[in-house]
């Protein structure tokens, strides 16, 4: 009898080069006992990359920047969370030839979020108006959180409150603003450009918890500086970790080796970090 293929899984978006994707998806499906592979490709067409989706095979793709809401129109089937969310991070292509998309981004940020805080009842401040921006606000109503917009682009901003029913307030409002959690769901502050924070040190004391979606470095100058200032800092490893795992969940129907996956992205960080 002829032995399986092994199952392809990818990465899809430009640039990819940093992600710690490949590394954290082939670690827990050597763990697993599953024969898969895991790479990235630097998309420049999409549409051209959707039709390699079904030419290799590939059997799940992780979508990200700057392809999270454009993918969808080329999917035969996108679930709800993702059409309320507006944005797709994750491709299934199933065993009928479909290609599904479903959004984890979401289901990390609530799962980072909860081992930290409760978020029912809690008001966030949400700052950016991108795919993160969209699933952190799906991800709180989910909870029973509250949530507003802030961003520096106006017409965005007001475009994403719209979309669900938030108030929005411009960056250069930010002073006069109180919420229990503040969000950065945008790049700025992430590796190489460590030394930017998307916010002055002084507004952060106003927070009790501070989270940054972003995982490398693992403590940006936005969350050093809102530990100076008194808060909780939550960075964006849990998220990567609870969002990749979520993936597995669809790609395999299996349950993902979480553990080794935060140990394998955290140690590479270190070591890149020189820790």
């Amino acid at each position: 009898m002829k032995k399986p293929s092994p199952a392809i899984f990818a990465l899809f978006g430009n640039p990819v080069s940093h992600s710690l994707s490949p590394l954290m998806h082939n670690a827990a499906y050597k763990k697993m006992g599953i024969d898969a592979s895991y790479r990235t490709f630097c998309v420049e067409e999409l549409e051209e990359a959707i039709e390699r989706i079904k030419k290799l095979p590939l059997r799940g793709v992780s979508v990200t920047i700057p392809f999270k809401t454009a993918v969808m129109p080329y999917l035969d089937e996108v679930d709800a969370s993702s059409r309320k969310i507006g944005a797709v991070n994750t491709i299934l292509h199933d065993d009928n030839g479909r290609l599904k998309g479903y959004n984890t981004d979401w289901i990390g940020i609530v799962r980072e979020l909860e081992e930290s805080l409760e978020i029912k009842k809690k008001t966030f401040a949400i700052l950016g108006a991108g795919g993160t921006a969209r699933a952190a606000v799906f991800g709180i109503l989910q909870r029973g959180g509250i949530s507003l917009i802030i961003n520096r682009t106006l017409a965005r901003g007001a475009e994403v409150a719209h979309a669900f029913g938030l108030p929005f307030y411009p960056l250069s409002e930010i002073k006069g603003i109180s919420a229990d959690c503040l969000i950065n769901t945008t790049p700025v502050g992430m590796a190489p450009d460590r030394e930017i924070s998307p916010l002055p040190r002084e507004i952060l004391g106003k927070f009790k918890w501070v989270m940054d979606c972003i995982y490398n470095p693992l403590k940006t100058r936005l969350l050093k500086e809102a530990e100076e200032a008194g808060c909780t800092a939550i960075n964006g490893l849990g998220m990567f970790v609870h969002q990749g795992a979520e993936q597995i969940r669809i790609w395999t129907g299996k349950e993902p080796p979480i553990e080794l996956m935060r140990k394998v992205v955290l140690d590479k960080l270190k070591e890149d970090n020189g820790d």
